[in-house]
């Protein structure tokens, strides 16, 4: 997140009026730095070991709703549409863009990598930590809140895997996002010791 900085003369104590989306508590959201959500997964992981990626993608999950409704007043705002589903899919990929880097979870990037599957890319995604090191892609909050914030925004069940992680030592944090049993039959692929993309060519050709 972005810090809060107030600066003027000595003389000038007045604040700006703000314009800008409504408060986060009207979406059930909180202000929160990116080093909670990182040290949260440090705790889970030593006293909860591979079960802290499960509690992780459901306390994810359990924060889609507010984080969809704080998305819906953003739109309001920014391209003056009274809920998602107004917002003509041309602009979509850019409000996505707007909306997350303005929340402060990082500056991404959209793509098709299939029919099927979608790409979302960040060299700076905020629950990454490059510092703390994994050696398994380790955004597990993001993963579980990406599944339900595009399943409503799609009206759809959607299932999001993260296949690159900055806190592994990649380069960027990538999601992959499809319908569940397209990740699933992708996971099949990768469980037999294919890398995502070679899986995503046999996944492709197959259908």
């Amino acid at each position: 997140m972005k810090p809060n900085s107030c600066a003027g003369s000595e003389g000038d104590r007045s604040f700006p009026t703000m314009t800008g989306p409504a408060p986060l508590s009207e979406h059930q959201c909180l202000g929160l730095g990116s080093r909670a959500l990182h040290q949260l997964r440090a705790s889970l992981e030593r006293d909860g070991g591979i079960q802290a990626a499960s509690t992780l993608q459901e306390a994810g999950v359990a924060g889609g709703e507010g984080l969809f409704s704080a998305f819906a007043g953003w739109l309001q705002t920014a391209y003056g549409v009274m809920q998602p589903g107004d917002l003509d899919a041309t602009y979509l990929p850019d409000a996505l863009r707007g909306f997350f880097s303005d929340f402060g979870w990082g500056n991404i990037a959209i793509s098709d990598l299939s029919p099927a599957v979608m790409a979302l890319d960040s060299e700076d995604w905020a629950e990454a930590s490059p510092d703390q090191g994994s050696q398994y892609p380790s955004c597990h909050f993001t993963s579980g809140l990406l599944a339900d914030f595009l399943g409503r925004l799609g009206q759809g069940s959607v299932a999001v895997m993260e296949v690159e992680c900055r806190t592994r030592g990649d380069a960027r944090c990538r999601f992959l996002v499809g319908a569940p049993e397209s990740l699933s039959s992708l996971y099949d692929r990768m469980a037999r010791g294919l890398g995502y993309v070679e899986a995503l060519g046999k996944q492709t050709s197959a259908s």
